[in-house]
């Protein structure tokens, strides 16, 4: 049987996995009883996870016409002669309203009945939770003929138990690694007790009892020759030099002159640059939050001359921060204020995160600005960051094995009640859950 991705907006995407069959349809009698019969609805429906008794009874509320949908044997049934292009287009107006998620536009939705008999779709991709339009005819028999609540499917489980097994692997590849740590350093330890005593052993022959140690503890009364021993003992001196800014002004200021100490010092207040941008200093004292605020008005001005994302990445390469830095002030400079709509607005402007994003590492800097700006922002934008995160994954900006390395590592850091891992839970766990799938095929 022919295949068809489910949503017009996707069927020219070779590679989306959710699929129902192409509609078949069937003219059945003449006259005043003629009639169009569905003749693979169970199928449909069933690649659509609704009932077949909805999209036959939302065809004929359309159409104007008697419908009917035999649980028994599977029949759908429409009164009068309707061509199967019609049907399918009114098919279409189904999955848009009893479908597809109105946040990200994923076919994997829920049906639920509230107390205050409101119907709503929550989205297993998102989380996203999307209000039917209770004027709509099909609502009176949704609410009368509600769908069979699901129940915890296997793939749920299995992947609950593979996480914990691999949880118990991990803990316990941690403690074999600590404990090669540990045995590591007793032999280490050992071998260097060994060779200090061998070579105290030779020390006191050739010194004739004179201990090479300069503690008081080690001191024996009546030695008045160490000059042998600590010569020999040299080697094994560890010298540390002393790093802090005030040892080595000190060491400059005894090499070099009173003008050629500023200079130097002037140099070594600066940071060390990282990923070969220059990391800012602490002009006049000011903090991250001041260079941060400096980095947003620099991006915003340049984004207000209307320059294209292909201009983007060379920009941001010139500024004066880290690239963690910068990526949070591009993320803040483009939607900074923005409430309701912040998927609209990522989905607006994904070139010019597409640009900024392009080496490697960077999409992780992009999730951790995303969880840096869900910290600052107001709860109807930070309600729906699980739908700009599948925004950026279905764009190909953000791959999968990102997104759970930085979610998996969120919540061993300690960020498992965080309003934006919160949020963003059930789009990842659908990604798990898509990936145990493939992997069952």
């Amino acid at each position: 049987m022919a295949l068809q991705n489910i949503g017009a907006s996707n069927k020219d995407d070779a590679f989306y996995r959710y699929k129902m069959p192409k509609m078949v349809t069937k003219i059945e009698g003449r006259g005043n009883g003629i009639k169009t019969n569905v003749v693979n609805m169970v199928e449909i429906a069933k690649a659509l996870g609704r009932p077949a008794s909805y999209t036959t009874k939302y065809f004929g509320n359309e159409l104007g016409a008697q419908s009917k949908f035999d649980e028994k044997t599977g029949i759908s049934l429409v009164n009068g002669a309707h061509e199967t292009a019609k049907l399918a287009g009114l098919l279409e107006n189904f999955i848009k309203k009893y479908v597809q998620c109105y946040g990200c536009g994923n076919p994997e939705t829920e049906i639920l009945i509230s107390k205050t008999q409101m119907i709503s779709l929550k989205c297993a991709a998102c989380g996203f939770v999307s209000d039917v339009d209770m004027r709509d005819k099909l609502t009176t028999f949704v609410l009368k003929n509600p769908p069979e609540q699901k129940k915890g499917s296997k793939d749920k489980k299995a992947m609950r138990r593979a996480e914990k097994e691999r949880m118990k692997e991990g803990e316990a590849a941690d403690e074999e690694q600590r404990k090669m740590k540990k045995e590591t350093g007793k032999k280490k330890g050992s071998s260097t007790s060994s060779k200090d005593a061998s070579k105290g052993t030779s020390t006191k022959k050739k010194s004739n009892g004179s201990d090479s140690d300069h503690s008081p503890a080690h001191s024996q009364a009546g030695e008045n020759d160490h000059t042998t021993a600590d010569d020999e003992d040299d080697d094994d001196v560890l010298w540390q030099t002393d790093t802090s800014m005030a040892a080595a002004k000190q060491r400059i200021q005894e090499q070099l002159s009173s003008v050629t100490v500023d200079m130097v010092m002037l140099s070594t207040n600066e940071e060390k640059p990282n990923h070969g941008r220059k990391s800012p200093a602490h002009e006049n004292g000011s903090g991250a939050a001041d260079i941060q605020v400096r980095l947003v008005d620099e991006i915003k001005g340049y984004l207000k001359k209307g320059s294209s994302p292909a201009q983007l990445k060379s920009f941001l390469g010139s500024l004066s921060g880290t690239s963690q830095e910068v990526m949070t002030a591009l993320f803040t400079a483009l939607f900074e204020g923005v409430e309701k709509g912040f998927a609209k607005e990522v989905t607006k402007k994904k070139n010019y995160i597409a640009a900024a994003t392009q080496d490697d590492g960077s999409q992780i800097f992009l999730l951790n600005a995303i969880e840096s700006f869900c910290r600052k922002a107001s709860p109807e934008a930070v309600k729906e960051v699980a739908v700009v995160v599948k925004v950026l994954y279905d764009n190909d900006v953000l791959e999968e094995e990102t997104i759970l390395e930085w979610y998996n590592k969120g919540q061993t850091d300690g960020n498992r009640n965080s309003i934006a891992w919160k949020n963003v839970k059930p789009f990842v766990e659908w990604l798990q859950n898509a990936e145990s799938e493939s992997e069952e095929e």
